[in-house]
């Protein structure tokens, strides 16, 4: 298995710290609204790595984050006259939700970073104490960049490039810096913001100390893979680098992978231009398992490019899969209790399948190919569609139909049973006891229930008129 690594600029082969065992990281969202779809890249092409590497036989510790303090979420607070922490559980509600309509698996850890206070506390003490941070006049902490001489290691930028790319980040009181490149680790607290004590004052961590701390918390001082968008590698991952290889002394990571970006009809993704989507938009006008073949059909490195007609593409694909799993079900059905024994003929086909299955690993050795993996499956869907039949050995069935979901369930993520089509008496049941819920004030048990018809393809839409449904 070959893997891109940023750092190193080319593919290594993959060996893990530990035989038989992976430790994973991937930088998770900054929970202030829901997750649009450029966020559900990463989380899906990581989930599918993690999958593959699971098909494999590793044992994967997987580790992605929550930020739940940013300006971002203050300012949402704010707005709303809350405190921060309601907008942040608040969205990372919503986010596990759309994580499991994208059947994405749960992290072994998703730490927050409200919760990790003292381990950012801890670690920045060490700095000072190794003479790689120092303490403002205002009590501002800041990362010595001159103190590292690896510093720029990963985005391989000079000096010059890393003032434009921190042009975002400045906060009152930069005229503090000994450097105009040091950057935050522990800011003074504001008016209507979130704080804790410290031994410099009652403040909040800066972003890049969070993923380092629970990096090292949940899979040690030096892990396998660290993953993320590209538009972290600098400054977010050259500055988690840093500081935690000066924290410990040691290699923080061994592996570096980012995935490309995600644009929409050729153009960058922005509420300004109108074509900013989050994942709940395109969820409730496809299935979800659209969006994560959608997102899978390109590798994970490359420029992705969403349209409504590449999606609608995707859409009667995935609709050929379900036709085609619907199919094998039916006849495994019918066979039961039948001799279980493959013709010649089959047995042939069985080989051809084999040929695909190799292809497909290969793919996901290659970097995690993903596009080449699909092309695989389908090409294992062509097959059962072409050679499976009501005289077809039940062992010949079973085959196709185990294979088909061991690969596309198992390791790309995507459902491959048909939802449960819901009677629309059912639906309206489901309704009257929502807008019961409604009027007795129990909004949790509302929202669950247009969550629960959501996951069933059902939107709901209220009105003057009341309360109207449609199928996605």
């Amino acid at each position: 298995m070959k893997i891109f690594d940023t750092l190193q600029r080319r593919k290594l082969e993959f060996k893990p710290i530990e035989d038989g065992k992976v430790t994973m990281y991937v930088c998770g969202p900054t929970v202030y609204n829901l997750i649009h779809i450029g966020n559900a890249r990463p989380m899906i092409v990581f989930d599918t790595f993690r999958r593959y590497l699971e098909y494999k036989g590793y044992d994967v510790r997987y580790v992605s984050n929550f930020t739940d303090v940013d300006d971002k979420i203050i300012k949402a607070a704010n707005e709303e006259g809350v405190d921060s922490s309601v907008i942040s559980e608040r969205y990372i509600e919503e986010c596990k939700k759309d994580m499991e309509a994208l059947n994405i698996k749960p992290a072994t850890v998703h730490p927050q970073a409200t919760k990790e206070i003292d381990g950012m506390i801890k670690m920045i003490s060490t700095l000072i104490e190794k003479g790689h941070a120092y303490v403002a006049e205002d009590g501002t902490v800041y990362f010595s960049v001159e103190t590292d001489p690896d510093y720029g290691k990963l985005s391989h930028k000079d000096m010059d490039e890393m003032m434009s790319g921190l042009r975002d980040l400045k906060v009152s009181g930069e005229e503090q810096k000994r450097n105009p490149n040091d950057f935050v680790l522990w800011k003074p607290k504001k008016e209507g913001e979130p704080s804790w004590p410290s031994p410099w004052c009652d403040g909040r961590p800066g972003w890049h100390i969070e993923c380092s701390v629970m990096s090292q918390k949940y899979l040690g001082d030096t892990i396998d893979i660290h993953a993320g968008g590209e538009d972290l590698i600098f400054p977010h991952h050259e500055n988690e680098i840093a500081q935690s290889e000066c924290a410990t002394g040691k290699p923080f990571c061994h592996y570096w992978m980012h995935n490309g970006f995600l644009k929409i009809n050729n153009e960058k993704m922005s509420k300004s231009l109108g074509n900013f989507f989050t994942v709940r938009d395109i969820t409730s006008q496809y299935d979800p398992m659209v969006l994560r073949l959608f997102i899978l059909s390109a590798q994970y490195r490359t420029p992705l490019n969403f349209s409504k007609e590449l999606m609608e593409q995707i859409k009667a694909s995935y609709e050929r899969i379900l036709n085609c799993t619907d199919k094998l079900t039916e006849l495994s059905k019918s066979k039961a209790g039948t001799e279980d024994v493959m013709t010649a003929a089959e047995t042939a086909d069985r080989d051809k399948a084999e040929g695909y299955i190799k292809a497909f690993e290969e793919a996901m050795d290659d970097d995690n190919n993903t596009a080449n993996a699909e092309t695989a499956v389908f090409e294992i869907v062509r097959l059962a569609n072409a050679t499976a039949s009501e005289t077809s050995s039940k062992a010949y069935v079973d085959y196709l139909l185990n294979t088909i979901k061991t690969l596309l369930d198992g390791v790309l993520g995507v459902r491959s049973e048909r939802k449960k089509e819901v009677l629309d008496s059912e639906i309206e049941e489901l309704i009257e006891k929502r807008q019961a819920a409604r009027k007795a004030k129990d909004f949790a048990l509302a929202d669950a229930i247009r969550d629960q018809l959501l996951e069933q393809g059902i939107i709901l839409e209220d009105t003057r008129e009341g309360v109207k449904w449609k199928r996605a």
